[in-house]
C-alpha cells in the first residue's frame, strides 16, 4: 500500500487527537447537548456521524464489511467515542493494507445503483467529510460557551 496514505492518517489521526483532548474538557452535558441549529445536534452525534460514515465508506462499501448500526445515544462519553474511533483505525489500517489499483475505477453501491469511485476516493473522502464537521465541532464548542484555544488543523509533519 502506499505509504504516503498511511502517514497522512497518522496526521489526521493526531488531528483527531487534539479534538478528543479538548472534548475531554468539556461538562458530559456539553458534551451531549443537543442544538436545533446544528447537523446532527450535538458534539457527541457528530463525531458518531464521522465515524460512521469511515466505517460506512471504506468498511462496508470498500472492504465488504457489514454495515455497523451504532447510536450515538449509546456513546455516552468521549471515552467511549475514543472505542469507535479505535475500530475506525482498525478499518482503515486494513483498507490501507489491502487497497491495490487505487486509481482504478470501483462500482459501489449507492442509493438506487453504481457508483464509480476509486480505492483512493473511498479513503479520502471521510477524511474530508472529518474535517468538514471538525469545523461544526468546534463551533458548537464555541456556540455552547466553550470555544477551543487548541490549534486542530492537520498536524505538521515534525508532530507525527
Amino acid at each position: 500500500m502506499n505509504d504516503d496514505l498511511k502517514g497522512f492518517y497518522r496526521l489526521v489521526q493526531g488531528s483527531r487527537e487534539r479534538v478528543f483532548a479538548w472534548a475531554q474538557t468539556l461538562p458530559p452535558e456539553v458534551y451531549t447537548a443537543e442544538h436545533p441549529d446544528f447537523a446532527y445536534g450535538s458534539i457527541r452525534n457528530i463525531q458518531e456521524h464521522i465515524a460512521g460514515c469511515y466505517l460506512i465508506w471504506v468498511g462496508s462499501r470498500g472492504l465488504g464489511l457489514p454495515i455497523p448500526h451504532t447510536e450515538a445515544v449509546s456513546i455516552p462519553d468521549v471515552a467511549a467515542m475514543r472505542e469507535v474511533f479505535r475500530q475506525v483505525d482498525g478499518v482503515i489500517e486494513r483498507a490501507l493494507n489491502e487497497f491495490s489499483a487505487l486509481d482504478e475505477p470501483l462500482d459501489i453501491q449507492w442509493h438506487n445503483g453504481p457508483l464509480t469511485v476509486t480505492r483512493r476516493w473511498l479513503l479520502l473522502h471521510p477524511i474530508t467529510h472529518e474535517f468538514h464537521h471538525k469545523g461544526q465541532m468546534l463551533a458548537l464548542g464555541r456556540v455552547l460557551g466553550h470555544p477551543s484555544d487548541t490549534d486542530t488543523d492537520l498536524l505538521l509533519p515534525s508532530e507525527v
